[in-house]
């Protein structure tokens, strides 16, 4: 059931309660949201929750204090992945990595058109703005970032922009640490994607990743039936005399390999990929790839990216191995580095 923050606070009030401190579950971890509520209350961490229960549980007579210090600003770690985060991979097309990417959808602080507060509250005059927290915090920052780069880019596609989105995204926090879960572990990409969004670097991405609408029907008819692919489509499609494209060819600005138990060990799996050039003219991309060695090997060819004309395209393939480590998911990333740009694509390669 969806027992809100509010919903909790009116029961306590009801039984004459001054004041509630929510504390999180196990799963919540360190994340804490900020709610409205009918009376003061506090959200406490995984932690800070053990600790009170303890307390309350060692003391005859335990007392609590609610003091409000004003905002806080520039705390650590930040970003990080909220525990209600959807997490990958994708179940149906493990060849494509999911979440793509990550942005901001915590405790935002925005004007506010509607009533806050419960339903006894006055309408008018309240408050103009409220804290909200989920997709529908994140889905608008990134949009609104796709419509920037956009209005300086007219003529990209919305496949172009999102390429530009995924491979310029920090994979920092603001202290340069590795982004964070709600444990205060390291999110892996099934958490970040290919990272957080950072709208100035997309702006001016140096490479991107282009598909065509035909591109994604032929994808979606490698897994669907032609009537499925016709409704996502919004128009008749049929499959037997679409080209179809397996997921190691769909041009996607990250990479994900899945190898079945069955897999030949010594055949490597290719992926092709082709980028256009958006950057400087003339530039030179160099190939650097951060996996781990003693697990899987990965390498590139060709491994310079020469560009002489302004969008210009250049076809390359990763080619990857399996190694005999036990492990049944090994993630890294592909980068190509000119003298200005680096261009990321984040590598997932799992085993059955």
């Amino acid at each position: 059931r969806n027992i809100t923050a509010m919903n909790q606070g009116q029961v306590v009030l009801s039984a004459g309660g001054l004041g509630m401190i929510l504390a999180n579950q196990f799963a919540q971890g360190y994340d804490t949201l900020a709610d409205e509520n009918v009376l003061p209350s506090s959200s406490v961490d995984y932690l800070a929750s053990a600790a009170i229960k303890l307390y309350l549980s060692s003391t005859a007579n335990p007392v609590a204090h609610i003091g409000f210090r004003g905002t806080v600003l520039g705390t650590s770690p930040t970003p990080s992945i909220v525990y209600f985060s959807s997490r990958g991979p994708s179940r149906q097309g493990t060849g494509v990595l999911k979440p793509d990417i990550t942005g901001p959808g915590v405790n935002v602080l925005a004007a506010w058109p509607f009533q806050v507060g419960p339903p006894s509250a006055p309408v008018l005059p309240g408050p103009t703005f409220n804290i909200i927290s989920g997709t529908s915090m994140s889905t608008p920052h990134l949009a609104g970032i796709a419509a920037l780069i956009k209005s300086k880019h007219p003529d990209w596609s919305p496949a172009a922009i999102k390429s530009a989105m995924m491979t310029t995204a920090d994979i920092t926090d603001r202290s340069g640490n590795p982004i964070l879960n709600e444990q205060r572990v390291a999110a892996n990409l099934f958490a970040t994607g290919a990272g957080h969004v950072n709208p100035m670097k997309a702006a001016d991405p140096g490479l991107v990743y282009d598909i065509t609408p035909q591109d994604y029907i032929g994808y979606l008819c490698s897994m669907y039936t032609s009537q499925q692919v016709s409704v996502i489509a919004r128009r008749p499609i049929d499959c037997l005399t679409t080209v179809v494209i397996s997921d190691r060819l769909l041009n996607y600005p990250s990479i994900s390999v899945a190898f079945p138990a069955s897999w030949n060990s010594t055949a490597p799996i290719v992926v092709r990929r082709k980028v256009k050039n958006v950057g400087e003219v003339p530039s030179v991309y160099y190939a650097a790839i951060d996996m781990p060695s003693s697990t899987v090997s990965v390498d590139v060819y060709p491994r310079e990216l020469e560009f002489i004309e302004a969008n210009q395209e250049v076809i390359f393939s990763v080619y990857v191995w399996p190694r005999q480590s036990g492990a049944m998911v090994v993630q890294g990333a592909l980068r190509w580095v000119s003298e200005k740009h680096t261009v990321r694509s984040p590598i997932s390669v799992t085993f059955a």
